[in-house]
């Protein structure tokens, strides 16, 4: 049994290549009973500045997990930076035991910092990775790797920069814009359904945000732009991910 939080296909890829029955967050936060037992269990996510999405914790929180081996695999573009151990304490706050935790290095889709069109071309051997992760779940590996300094002293820096200025990290930061048709994609990919067409035009609801990104990114019409972006005409999704895939996942 296999969890997935994605926004542009990523980690619904990873948790495809790892197991068959594989179940999304945001749908599974939608039930009442969140009780899960199977022999192992996993959740596949991204990182977000070396820590977890808000909806991944929110999920850990309230679900209970009867399992003999629990494991995550986390997703990153440029540093993983502190993420195993992040991941590791988190789990551990809430009563459970991390057994085995994995980075996996994939297209980076933070747009304030990078540019799609530049890392598509990277070769970052993503299904190498996966096999070595799907190899070491099946012999129920336990091992938690621990980050460098220099991954340390990027999280402690990257965490100074977002505590002061909140906005680079969270909803503030998206701007849509009057090129919006009122397609209703942005609506149907929002993992908390903080955003709707009203009168044609997206509209979020509250300053609350999983900086997700989806919504930028699956915006056929380009109409959501951020503050700062790397590369306003660059967007991303996975290959081998489809639209219908991502709105699954995630409407609510």
């Amino acid at each position: 049994m296999l969890f997935y939080f994605t926004a542009t296909g990523n980690c619904l890829y990873v948790a495809r290549k790892l197991e068959n029955q594989i179940l999304s967050i945001p749908q599974e936060l939608k039930k009442e009973n969140l009780h899960y037992k199977d022999e192992k269990i996993g959740i596949v996510t991204p990182v977000y500045a070396g820590e977890l999405p808000q909806i991944v914790r929110k999920f850990i929180e309230q679900a209970h997990f009867d399992t003999d081996y629990f494991y995550m695999i986390l997703t990153y573009g440029k540093s993983d930076s502190v993420a195993t151990i992040w991941s590791e304490a988190f789990c551990q706050k809430n009563h459970i035991h991390l057994d085995y935790a994995q980075s996996i290095l994939m297209v980076d889709n933070y747009l304030p910092s990078f540019d799609m069109e530049e890392e598509i071309l990277i070769d970052k051997k993503t299904d190498a990775q996966i096999q070595i992760a799907k190899e070491n779940i099946e012999k129920r590996m336990k091992f938690i790797p621990e980050p460098d300094q220099a991954a340390k002293d990027l999280y402690a820096m990257a965490s100074k920069r977002f505590a002061k200025h909140p906005e680079l990290n969270n909803g503030e930061a998206i701007i849509m814009t009057n090129q919006c048709a009122g397609c209703k994609i942005c609506e149907q990919v929002c993992p908390i359904g903080n955003i709707k067409v009203i009168d044609g035009k997206a509209k979020r609801l509250n300053k609350t945000c999983e900086f997700c990104l989806a919504c930028v990114h699956h915006c056929p019409f380009k109409a959501i732009h951020l503050i700062t972006d790397k590369n306003p005409d660059a967007r991303y999704r996975h290959p081998q991910v489809s639209l219908k895939e991502i709105v699954k996942s995630n409407k609510q």
